[in-house]
């Protein structure tokens, strides 16, 4: 994944040696340490937007945290360790702790935390094990013949997070994991394209080798990081794509935020919006990002929060008097 907020170099190696396989422990944490543990993790790394916003209700905090902690763990694993047999080791280690907690046997402090989380929501093991498959591919696979398998690994690496949202908000219906998947598609694809150069950097090409054959863009092109019309048509082809991604209400008014807490409406819209904005920038400057990384500035957030706010207060004014359940889960993987 191209998430930058990483537990680097020794740090990582220190909580690998601590909480890692080979470690050696007389017994696990607490679930007071364990929840200190991931709160501590999600609160001391960079992201696009917080880990958890002031926006969010204080009783999905510390459930947020542990959801979080989980990720960064599994991504940590992947791109922190440096070796890709030992990488798919540590994965596979990880995915045998999942299981373990889905049969009441924890020991790592990040499954300690989860396990009630888990237990509370009704989460299903689905999206966690899809984000470690995604991890997995993040080892062998560094290019991608067609659109459609970027968007198979899409499916497996960013949808997971929506629906895991979806979990802890009592909406994980089908309906619901429709939108919430073409979001998180649309947010990955436009952060793949803010972040074409980065990704070489590293090794990873995530422009389809099918479109640049079809724009006349080759591979040598690509790796000198030549910008000329071929590549500037690339790059608004995938933006449009991405931008179509990131609008599947019908309605701009998105009733289908409705049921959500308000303050939920509005970090929800704003992740969506956040990802508009990002492919705004990429075309304010030409598409030529070889040159330049978009980004999206503590002005444009202001603007986004200010209106995702306004229409999260209509909708919430418009909905009728819900009873009994705030919303139902459900809907498998």
């Amino acid at each position: 994944m191209t998430d930058q907020s990483t537990i680097s170099g020794s740090a990582f190696a220190d909580e690998l040696s601590r909480w890692g396989p080979d470690a050696v422990r007389d017994q696990g944490p607490s679930l007071a340490e364990a929840q200190a543990y991931c709160r501590r993790l999600a609160t001391t790394h960079y992201e696009n937007f917080p880990v958890v916003s002031w926006l969010l209700p204080r009783s999905l905090h510390q459930h947020f945290y542990n959801i979080y902690a989980y990720c960064r763990w599994a991504d940590d694993l992947g791109d922190e360790v440096g070796n890709t047999a030992r990488a798919l080791e540590l994965l596979g280690w990880w995915r045998g702790e999942l299981s373990a907690c889905y049969a009441g046997q924890v020991r790592h402090p990040v499954f300690t935390a989860l396990a009630p989380t888990i237990r509370e929501f009704g989460i299903p093991t689905g999206p966690f094990e899809d984000l470690i498959s995604a991890f997995e591919q993040d080892q062998t696979v560094p290019t991608y013949e067609t659109f459609d398998q970027l968007v198979d690994y899409c499916r497996r690496s960013a949808n997971p997070v929506g629906r895991l949202v979806l979990y802890l908000c009592r909406q994980a219906t089908l309906a619901n994991f429709g939108w919430s998947d073409s979001i998180c598609t649309g947010l990955q694809l436009a952060n793949f394209w803010q972040d074409v150069a980065r990704d070489l950097d590293i090794g990873r090409i995530y422009l389809p080798q099918e479109d640049l054959r079809r724009f006349g863009y080759t591979l040598e092109d690509l790796q000198a990081r030549i910008t000329n019309q071929a590549f500037l048509d690339l790059m608004a082809f995938e933006v449009d794509r991405a931008r179509r991604l990131l609008s599947p209400w019908n309605d701009p008014g998105l009733p289908e935020l409705a049921p959500f807490p308000l303050r939920v409406q509005v970090d929800i819209e704003l992740f969506a919006r956040g990802g508009e904005r990002i492919l705004d920038r990429i075309a304010g400057i030409g598409y030529r990002v070889w040159a330049k990384r978009p980004v999206v500035t503590k002005g444009d957030v202001a603007k986004l929060f200010a209106g995702c706010l306004w229409r999260a207060i209509l909708r919430t004014l418009r909905r009728p008097a819900q009873k009994g359940s705030d919303g139902g889960s459900g809907g498998g993987r």
